[in-house]
């Protein structure tokens, strides 16, 4: 069975382009934190592009669709996490896949960020990375700013707690 793929129109084209080319980096840096895997994460940002097209949104600003973008992504990422499928497979960097080493920067301090439990990692990266505010965070994870203000207290700890002496060579 042949399928005829139907061609976009040339201003929803250049539309998706602009949007993509705004916010897909931030995208996918924020799936990746999510789901520690580049190729789940690559997943995430393209059911989020897809969404957006499909249910073509009227935005009232900027930082609106910014901040429903970040939405979208988080719930995208938190649905495949929960899959039956995802609960039964096994990870790809044990089949030699791709992981998180070879997809983000060497950084320690990022490298710290990523072993935190997912909520923490999730309010530490859109926070220090994205520049969102708690109350944003608190919107877009769908919980309070008490909540965000706990886990970015607990998350700082943990930080503070694995980066012990990690930076002391620097000073001297």
């Amino acid at each position: 069975m042949e399928t005829h793929e139907v061609p976009m129109q040339p201003a929803v084209r250049s539309d998706a382009e602009a949007l993509f080319s705004a916010y897909g980096d931030m995208i996918y840096r924020l799936a990746l934190v999510r789901t520690r895997n580049p190729s789940d994460a690559e997943d995430v940002t393209q059911e989020v592009f897809l969404r957006c097209l499909k249910s073509a949104p009227a935005f009232a600003s900027a930082e609106h669709q910014k901040a429903w973008l970040i939405k979208v992504t988080v719930n995208c990422s938190k649905t495949l996490l929960g899959s039956a499928f995802r609960r039964h497979t096994v990870a790809l960097e044990a089949a030699g896949e791709p992981g998180m080493d070879e997809a983000m920067p060497d950084s320690t301090v990022y490298d710290a960020v990523l072993k935190l439990p997912q909520k923490y990692r999730t309010a530490i990266h859109l926070f220090y990375y994205e520049d969102y505010s708690v109350r944003e965070i608190a919107d877009a994870m769908r919980t309070t700013e008490s909540t965000v203000k706990s886990w970015l207290f607990r998350a700082r700890a943990m930080l503070k707690e694995d980066l012990k002496g990690a930076f002391d060579d620097v000073s001297r």
